[in-house]
């Protein structure tokens, strides 16, 4: 497996303040409290276990909006996750190495043809990217270019995730964020696997996605409810 040097890996922060520092660890400490104090249930597609079995890569695709409550229940599993280069996306980037993941800065605004390319490498040495295909600007719910000219390029399956919370909150925000509160059930929901290079045209790749993604979210929290 190909060994990955850090200069192809990352973007180099621009954000250098003793801040980031304090607000990522405590960040990582609340993280864990929801892991620990929150009752999790994975639903897994048979397609996706026994690929996942087999050791074959993939890469994920979850709404914006559901993305905060991941970085316990996938600690470990070698995801690498596009993270945006704005001062909040500098707190996450500086967790995720805490659960063993890895942080490439970029965004479909800035950066992005650079984090594409660094996405594409990590993949090739054995990591998983999460993308969330509706940021980090929306439209809410409609999937971006970005995450399927990544599978295009590395020929990996895309595989939708939804996570539904009983207990949380909605941000003040374009996507509503879901905000994990403790002593809740979550339900992380797999859909189907996506092969780009069995469809002849993009957008009925991105229809797709979307209905996976939405059907995905609707278990999710029916589960959950």
């Amino acid at each position: 497996m190909r060994k990955i040097s850090s200069h192809k890996t990352s973007i180099k922060s621009p954000h250098k303040s003793f801040k980031y520092v304090i607000v990522s660890n405590l960040i990582y400490l609340a993280s864990i409290f929801l892991g620990w104090t929150t009752r999790t249930t994975f639903y897994k597609t048979q397609e996706f276990e026994e690929w996942e079995k087999s050791g074959k890569n993939f890469i994920y695709a979850i709404w914006h909006n559901q993305q905060a409550f991941l970085l316990y229940p996938f600690r470990g599993q070698k995801v690498c996750s596009l993270i945006s280069l704005s001062k909040d996306g500098e707190y996450i980037a500086r967790v995720l190495p805490k659960f063993g993941m890895k942080a490439v800065r970029g965004s479909t605004s800035k950066g992005g043809a650079s984090a594409l390319r660094n996405l594409i490498d990590i993949s090739q040495a054995g990591y998983h990217p999460m993308i969330t295909p509706d940021g980090p600007r929306g439209p809410v719910y409609k999937v971006q270019q970005g995450v399927i000219f990544l599978a295009q390029k590395t020929g990996l399956p895309i595989v939708p995730v939804a996570c539904g919370l009983s207990n949380k909150f909605k941000v003040r925000s374009w996507d509503k964020m879901r905000i994990p509160i403790p002593f809740g059930r979550a339900a992380i929901v797999f859909g189907k696997m996506i092969d780009v290079s069995k469809y002849k045209n993009m957008s009925d790749v991105k229809l797709e996605l979307e209905l996976e993604l939405d059907a995905a979210t609707l278990k999710a929290e029916q589960l959950v409810s």
